[in-house]
C-alpha cells in the first residue's frame, strides 16, 4: 500500500515529543509538570453539569447534522454581542454551522472548497493552500489529504508574529483555494487588527480562495478583546448578500469554557460555502448529541464564567513577566495562553528542562514546518501552555529559569 501523503505530512506534533522525551527521566526528587498540551485546566461553571443531567433523556435521539436551532441561535446572539454585528447580518438557519469541537471542522473544510485543479491563464494547476507559520498542526493534515501544494507562510518577530500573505508569488496566490491563519495567532499570541483582517478578506477575494479565521483563543487576550473577521467583513461593506463572502471563522468552547472534553463548537461566514460544507459533511463529519449542544448553547450564553478565567490567565502572565523580565524575549501575549520564548535551540532546551527540571513543554520547531527556503521559523523557540494554576505555573518557570542559566 502506498502511504505517500502520511509520509509528506510527517510525524505529529506530540508523537514527536514523546520520541524527544519519553526515553528521559526527570529527577525523581521533583513533581513532573506538565505544560506542553494547551488544555484548559480552569473550573468549568456547575451549568455544564446541571444542563448535561437535564437533557441526558436526549441521548436516545438521533442529532441532526445542522444541530439544534437553539445551539444555532445562542451562537448568534454571541456572535453579534461580541463583535458588534448588525441586525440581521447573521441568520442561524444560514450563515453557521455546528461542529464537534473545531479541530474536525477545520480538517474538513479544505477538502470541501480545495478543487482537483485551479484554472490559472488558461491552465489547470496544483492548487495550494496558505498556512501561517507556525501554526495549529491540523491545517497541515487538511491541507495535505485535501491535494493542494501547502506553501507555509512563516509568521516571525519581523513580521509582528502574523503571516503575509500579500508578499507571496503572484504564482502561489493565483493557485490558492484556502488559507488558514488563528487570531490570536497559536501560539505567540499576536493579534491582527481590523485592517490587517480587511486586507486579508480582499486578497482572498482578489485571488477567489477562502480565508479560514481560526478564533479559538478569541476569548483569552490580556487587556483588548481582539477583532474578529467578521467585524472586518463589516468594515469592508457591500452587498449585504456578499458581505461575508471568501470567509469564514472558527471557534470552539474548549478554551472560552474550559471544556476541552465537551467538544462542541461552530463555522460562521460564507453562506455559499457553508451549504456546500453541509453537503460534504452530510457524508463525513461527526454528529454532537443533543444533551451536549443545550450545554453549549448555555455556555455561549453565559459570560461571567469566561472574565473569571481570563483573569486567571491575565494572573499568570504577571508571574511569567515578574521571572523572566525581558530574558528569552519574553513579551506579554496579548491574546491566547502561550509563552513563546526564543532560547537559542529549542529542541535542546525542551531536552533538558525535561530532564533537569521536570517541566514538560513543547519545541518551537515541531508546531512549524521548515519552508522550501529550508527556514523552520520555530528553531530557536520554546512554547510553554499557561494551563496549569498559579502556583503551578510559579514553580515550573523558576525551574526552567534556574535550568536555561
Amino acid at each position: 500500500m502506498n502511504f505517500e501523503r502520511l509520509d509528506n505530512l510527517g510525524i505529529a506534533t506530540f508523537d514527536r515529543l514523546r520520541l524527544l522525551l519519553d526515553p528521559i527521566a526527570p529527577p525523581t526528587d521533583l513533581e513532573p509538570i506538565m505544560m506542553a498540551v494547551g488544555e484548559p485546566q480552569h473550573a468549568y461553571p456547575d451549568l455544564v453539569g446541571d444542563t448535561m443531567h437535564a437533557n441526558r433523556h436526549l441521548y436516545g435521539k438521533y442529532p441532526l447534522l445542522l444541530g439544534t436551532g437553539e445551539y444555532r441561535e445562542a451562537v448568534a446572539e454571541w456572535l453579534n454581542w461580541r463583535y458588534d454585528l448588525p441586525a440581521g447580518m447573521i441568520d442561524p438557519g444560514r450563515h453557521i454551522v455546528p461542529l464537534a469541537g473545531s479541530r474536525e471542522g477545520l480538517y474538513l473544510i479544505a477538502p470541501t472548497v480545495v478543487p482537483e485543479s485551479k484554472s490559472v491563464g488558461g491552465r489547470n494547476l496544483q492548487p495550494t493552500a496558505l498556512v501561517a507559520n507556525p501554526f495549529y498542526q491540523v491545517y497541515a493534515g487538511a491541507s495535505v489529504f485535501a491535494g493542494a501544494e501547502t506553501v507555509y507562510v512563516s509568521a516571525t518577530e519581523e513580521t509582528g508574529f502574523l503571516p503575509d500573505f500579500a508578499a507571496l508569488d503572484e504564482d502561489i496566490l493565483q493557485r490558492a483555494a484556502i488559507a488558514y491563519v488563528s487570531n490570536p495567532t497559536n501560539p505567540q499570541g499576536a493579534v491582527a487588527d481590523i485592517d490587517q483582517l480587511c486586507d486579508m478578506i480582499r486578497l482572498a477575494r482578489k485571488h477567489d480562495f477562502l480565508l479560514i479565521v481560526d478564533e479559538c483563543y478569541a476569548e483569552v487576550y490580556d487587556n483588548t478583546p481582539p477583532p474578529g473577521a467578521l467585524e472586518a467583513c463589516v468594515k469592508i461593506g457591500g452587498d449585504p448578500d456578499h458581505i461575508m463572502d471568501n470567509v469564514l471563522v472558527f471557534h470552539s468552547l474548549s478554551k472560552r469554557s474550559s471544556v476541552p472534553g465537551l467538544r462542541v463548537g461552530f463555522c460562521a461566514g460564507d453562506p455559499v460555502v457553508l451549504k456546500r460544507y453541509l453537503q460534504f459533511r452530510s457524508y463525513s463529519s461527526p454528529q454532537i448529541p443533543l444533551p451536549i449542544l443545550a450545554t453549549g448553547a448555555a455556555l455561549w450564553r453565559e459570560n461571567d464564567h469566561v472574565a473569571e478565567s481570563r483573569s486567571l490567565y491575565r494572573h499568570k502572565i504577571d508571574i511569567a513577566e515578574r521571572i523572566l523580565g525581558s530574558r528569552y524575549g519574553f513579551y506579554r501575549p496579548p491574546g491566547g495562553f502561550f509563552l513563546w520564548l526564543k532560547v537559542g535551540n529549542g529542541e535542546e532546551a525542551t531536552r533538558r528542562i525535561w530532564q533537569e527540571a521536570a517541566v514538560r513543554i513543547v519545541p518551537g520547531a515541531y508546531v512549524c514546518r521548515t519552508d522550501h527556503n529550508g527556514f523552520n521559523p520555530g528553531d530557536p523557540y520554546i512554547r510553554i501552555a499557561l494551563v496549569v494554576d498559579a502556583a503551578t505555573t510559579e514553580t515550573a518557570l523558576q525551574r526552567i529559569v534556574e535550568t536555561l542559566n
